[in-house]
């Protein structure tokens, strides 16, 4: 159990031991620094501990904000303080120097906590908003501090702050209202993010299934199933954020359940429309191939200028004064079709409609929301005056996905390459693959020719450091032409089963590409070197793919078992790896709170 450390003398009345108690610490009272330091000295290091003014007044939701967040070392608000492991040295040598005497003005936690940031440890201070966190210095002000906490709902604060600050408009006023209710009732219950999150991936894989059937009660109740478990996919983090439920099992959950719901619905859709004769796998592939391309250009741009400075952008400063119209903010969110707008299109035409018609409105719709982002972003990018950090260029190096190959390239042209453009490498290559899988027939020798100057165009695209304005389209690129031409050479393979096995295996690439993007924004770095190599880095496996097109081109038949087998060692190697990190200590325990997908 927590520990929390009450100094100075008790005020009469102060229902605050009764509030600590009731977020689960145990409350043990200190008279003076020197008691406060003794008291600390008794709390075992690996447990959270906080130190509290007993002439604290204010809301139990600041308090809970301040010491039960479990993201930070180290969070405070006026007149309290919590730490975690990593933030108790530094506690505890503050409270021992304040207890041998050294002075300083103001309540002994807030004391306590500019002495541990003057550590170097970085203090957390929550946003309260109207939320009252006080140490009052006298009755007058006391009574005055009292009066703002009684004027301010603490649970309707709570409630709304659970609902992500940034999301589109579907989510926002048809989903939102509501759901923050259904994760409270979760709390109260004693349900976790996690379990709500489970729940949302089995309601999705039951919507799959009943999509599967290929019958119109099948449709009807896939799409009601979708929305359903799209509302509980709200829930989990509203609950989290409601509950501060953070956790290292529950950020890897989160980041990754979504794409695998959305995924396997539209395989429950090919699977239903191969029952009723209609073919459209190839549909199914393509709008995961779009969605997953959409998705790389938004993380790329974003780690690429993360920490960019001197942003001089007319085009960012159009943007910021359409925000101002409120209007606007929403109809440029929907027409992206972020993921509460694009389910909701889904479930409808899924119920109402065909799985040709769902995939044919799913492919323009996302295909305009890409070219209107991109559009923009490259705009912003050749308009504006940046100098883009190491750090963005390592995270652009890493979102590219270079295997052996590339690696080996780049090592032997560092230093020569910064003559190059990368981007227009990158997109030089990407063009050639996609061109020579579309025009040279299946299993033509040619395309491994293709696939090595791909491997060479890859390799000379990042061996110079990616700071170039528009060296963040580098990754999307790379993830275009390695999909697409998995894509086009299972539809010429014209074999049954070449489509699915193709989808497994852009599926299980895609997750690997997911996992490195969250990796990245947790703060813990790329997947290890050693995993993109094992399974190739994008060159590598576009130049098996087309070597196992042109060995099996008299047999292809057998080409959808190699495919299959390259997912599966894939899936396998990605999988491992990415459970053992996410559940490991030294993941990230967040939450996306980032644009819309």
């Amino acid at each position: 159990m927590p520990t929390v450390i009450l100094t100075g003398l008790p005020v009469p009345g102060s229902p605050l031991a009764d509030e600590l108690r009731s977020l689960g610490f145990d409350v043990r009272p200190a008279a003076g620094p020197q008691d406060a330091a003794a008291a600390l000295a008794g709390v075992p290091a690996d447990q959270r501990v906080a130190v509290v003014d007993s002439a604290f007044v204010g809301h139990v939701h600041a308090l809970r904000l301040a010491l039960t967040d479990p993201r930070f070392d180290a969070c405070a608000v006026t007149g309290a303080l919590a730490v975690q492991a990593g933030a108790r040295g530094a506690l505890d040598k503050a409270a021992a120097e304040a207890a041998a005497g050294a002075d300083g003005a103001g309540p002994y936690a807030d004391r306590l906590a500019a002495a541990v940031e003057a550590a170097g440890t970085t203090v957390q201070r929550p946003e309260l908003g109207t939320l009252v966190a006080a140490v009052p210095a006298g009755p007058a002000e006391r009574d005055a501090a009292t009066a703002a906490v009684a004027a301010v709902d603490d649970e309707a604060v709570r409630l709304r702050t659970a609902v992500k600050s940034r999301d589109g408009f579907f989510t926002t006023f048809c989903i939102s209202p509501y759901s923050r209710y259904i994760a409270r009732w979760c709390a109260r219950r004693g349900l976790t993010p996690n379990q709500v999150t489970t729940a949302s991936l089995i309601t999705a894989l039951i919507a799959a299934g009943c999509a599967a059937t290929g019958e119109r009660w099948g449709y009807a109740a896939a799409g009601v199933l979708l929305l359903v478990s799209f509302v509980l996919d709200c829930t989990d983090g509203q609950l989290a954020r409601y509950s501060l439920q953070y956790s290292t099992m529950g950020a890897w959950l989160d980041a990754t359940f979504d794409r695998a719901k959305e995924y396997a619905f539209y395989a429950g859709l090919a699977l239903g429309a191969a029952r009723n004769g209609d073919d459209v796998w190839a549909l199914a592939v393509g709008s995961m191939i779009l969605m997953t391309c959409r998705h790389v250009v938004d993380f790329s741009f974003n780690e690429a200028n993360h920490d960019a400075t001197a942003n001089t952008s007319p085009t960012a400063a159009l943007s910021g004064r359409l925000d101002s119209v409120g209007w606007t903010v929403w109809v440029r969110r929907m027409i992206i079709l972020p993921i509460g707008e694009r389910w909701a299109m889904i479930a409808v035409l899924t119920a109402f409609t065909t799985p040709r018609i769902v995939f044919y409105a799913l492919l323009i719709g996302c295909a305009f929301g890409a070219l209107y982002t991109t559009a923009g972003r490259v705009l912003r990018s050749l308009t504006r005056k940046a100098t883009r950090t190491d750090r963005a260029a390592q995270a652009l190096a890493d979102l590219a996905d270079s295997g052996p190959l590339a690696e080996l390239q780049a090592r032997l042209l560092r230093g020569r390459a910064g003559s190059f453009g990368s981007v227009y490498v990158a997109a030089l290559g990407t063009l050639v693959m996609i061109a020579g899988a579309v025009i040279l027939p299946f299993g033509d020798p040619r395309l491994t020719a293709v696939a090595v100057i791909y491997v060479m165009a890859a390799g000379l695209a990042v061996a110079a450091p990616l700071k170039g304005a528009l060296d963040w389209l580098i990754p999307p690129l790379f993830r275009a032409a390695e999909y697409t031409t998995v894509l086009i050479l299972a539809m010429k393979a014209d074999v049954p089963g070449a489509l699915p096995a193709a989808f497994g295996l852009i599926a299980a690439v895609a997750y690997h590409h997911y996992d490195t993007v969250y990796r990245i924004r947790g703060g813990t770095g790329a997947p290890p070197h050693w995993l993109v190599r094992t399974i190739g880095g994008h060159e590598g496996r576009v130049l098996l793919i087309t070597a196992l097109a042109a060995v099996l081109v008299s047999r292809e038949a057998d080409f959808p078992v190699a495919l299959t087998a390259v997912a599966v060692f894939v899936a396998l190697v990605v999988l491992v790896e990415s459970i053992r990190f996410w559940v490991s200590s030294g993941a990230p325990a967040v939450h996306d709170e980032g644009e819309p997908a």
